[in-house]
Order: C-alpha cells, then sequence, then structure tokens
C-alpha cells in the first residue's frame, strides 16, 4: 500500500512505504517513510540512538524539534526523551519519518529527517 499525503516533500512521495520492522529496502541507499512507532523504535535501537530534543527549543512544556542522539555523537544541545514524548508531537505534527538502513555502498547509514506536511515546499 502507498501512502502519499499532500503536503509532502517530493523525496517523501517517492520514497518506499515501510509498516513494518520485517520490511527492508529494495537496495542500500533507497529513501525510506514511514509513519509507525515500532519501525522507527526498530531503527535507533540498532544504531544506539536515543530520542533527544534540540535544547531550548520547547513549546510550552512540549518537545520542539526532534532529533536522536547517536553513540559518540557529542551532540550537547541535544535532551534525551523518553519515547512517548517523542512520538507525541510526532503524531499530533503528522511527521513523516525518512530515512536510510543503508547507504548506496551498503553501509549502515544514520540519515533520517523529518517531513512536515504542514511545512510549505519549494
Amino acid at each position: 500500500m502507498q501512502e502519499h499525503p499532500e503536503g509532502l516533500s517530493r523525496s517523501t512521495q517517492r520514497a518506499r512505504w515501510i509498516h513494518s520492522p520485517s520490511e527492508h529496502e529494495d537496495h542500500p541507499g533507497q529513501t525510506l517513510a514511514t509513519r509507525d512507532h515500532e519501525v522507527i523504535t526498530h531503527w535507533a535501537q540498532e544504531r544506539g540512538a536515543v530520542p533527544a530534543t534540540v535544547s531550548g527549543s520547547e513549546h510550552g512544556g512540549e518537545p520542539g524539534v526532534l532529533r536522536f542522539n547517536f553513540p559518540d555523537y557529542g551532540g550537547h544541545s541535544l535532551v534525551q526523551i523518553n519515547w512517548s514524548d517523542w512520538f507525541k508531537p510526532f503524531d499530533q505534527r503528522s511527521l513523516v519519518f525518512l530515512y536510510q538502513e543503508n547507504t548506496s555502498d551498503g553501509s549502515r547509514s544514520n540519515f533520517f529527517r523529518l517531513d512536515n506536511p504542514d511545512r510549505e515546499h519549494d
């Protein structure tokens, strides 16, 4: 099942949509997209990453900019939060998790970004 919500970037619309942790890329470097919490959690945990927010970006006590803190990244501006606090704004903002499992050369990729359908695109 393909899912192409309006307002998403072209790269997200072209991405392969993943709906469970058992689904994977067709080829290294492929752009993947999901809104599935289990898929996102699995991807992050495989990389040792923990849910985080950018310090100072909070809005009314809620996390602002959502990120992941990867081991040895040294992201001093990141504050670790729990998964439920990460997913609450993710769902409220109808974000899409855009990511790669592997780079085009087959190495594990930490690439991700969050696509916001409410953001205007060029």
